[in-house]
């Protein structure tokens, strides 16, 4: 079997940050072969980053179990896969004015570092037709949670008319096919979950029709009890914040605070991070640091990447489909 780009890692990244790169990789192969099964997690802007090219494959290798991400992220690669040719990119972003930020304002380009997301083919697109999925379900007295909704409009069909990606680099798309859990922790800091609030306080819909942040932590409670037996369940982590922080804790509060027994540590971690330990960020704590926690038992095999997610995590996913 040609493995061009695992040989390349396995020759040359032999220290530091490309070394335990090369070991999670490992870690993570070895996890699955082993029956496990991995979360990841997605903060950041990964989908605007277009790390659908490459985790939408591995969604459909079933190298993923359960993913949570920002709302952000779950919206984004939605955005990308309608509107990629309205996006801008600006390499000189550092150089920029306030001025110029201004104009991009003006010019309905939202920026994301190096990248301006276009308002009116992105965002506008998507609200016309995930509003109608919200009415109809909010007129019927019916409650979903924010994948749930998106997972609908996709599978209706209405937006393959604005496709401007193959529909393969879309990890929404891939995981809407697999139906495959989601979690989206604090989905209302997102721009969809701007515009349902905004609906809600027109009287146009009932902020019940949304399932909630604590529906979404039950949810994970009864996926993780139904899927953390044998070798159990790893967590691999894209940056920090609220998509990591959320998901990580179902492990003490079901031991702690609900009492259960024999309730299994996650077993695998790796965190792909550029904060720094130092300034007291959760984000930038140590994987050690989650054992005082209740998070990871001593001997679960812990990685952290100090790196840029969109050179690491494709170079990591890459490694994994090539085994």
């Amino acid at each position: 079997m040609n493995k061009p780009i695992s040989e390349f890692i396995e020759k040359y990244f032999l220290h530091f940050n490309s070394a335990t790169l090369v070991d999670a990789a490992k870690g993570y192969v070895a996890h699955l072969k082993d029956g496990g099964k991995m979360m990841i997690t997605m903060g950041g802007a990964m989908s605007t980053a277009e790390l659908g090219k490459i985790l939408a494959e591995m969604i459909r290798q079933d190298k993923v179990s359960i993913i949570s991400c920002t709302g952000a992220n779950l919206e984004e690669d939605i955005m990308n896969l309608v509107a990629h040719s309205h996006y801008k990119r600006i390499p000189e972003y550092r150089d920029l004015t306030p001025q110029q930020e201004w104009e991009l304002l003006e010019n309905h380009l939202n920026r994301v570092t190096d990248t301006c997301i276009p308002e009116e083919e992105a965002f506008r697109r998507i609200q016309q037709h995930i509003e109608k999925i919200w009415k109809d379900a909010d007129d019927k007295g019916e409650r979903y949670f924010p994948h749930e909704y998106m997972y609908q409009m996709l599978r209706s069909g209405v937006l393959k008319q604005y496709y401007e990606i193959d529909p393969k680099d879309s990890w929404m798309l891939a995981a809407a096919e697999k139906n495959l859990p989601i979690v989206v922790p604090g989905w209302e800091d997102s721009t969809m979950g701007n515009i349902f609030a905004a609906n809600v306080i027109k009287g146009n819909l009932k902020a019940s029709t949304m399932k909630t942040g604590i529906e979404y932590m039950i949810y994970l409670t009864e996926w993780y009890r139904q899927n953390s037996g044998g070798k159990g369940v790893g967590f691999f982590q894209i940056a920090g914040g609220i998509s990591g922080d959320f998901p990580i804790c179902v492990v003490p509060m079901m031991y702690q605070d609900l009492e259960w027994e024999d309730v299994p540590f996650w077993s695998y971690f790796c965190q792909i991070s550029d904060s720094t330990t130092s300034y007291g960020s959760y984000s930038g704590a140590v994987p050690n640091e989650k054992i005082t926690w209740g998070k990871l038992d001593i001997n679960t095999p812990k990685f952290i990447i100090e790196s840029d997610a969109t050179i690491v995590a494709p170079l990591v996913f890459a490694y994994i489909l090539e085994m």
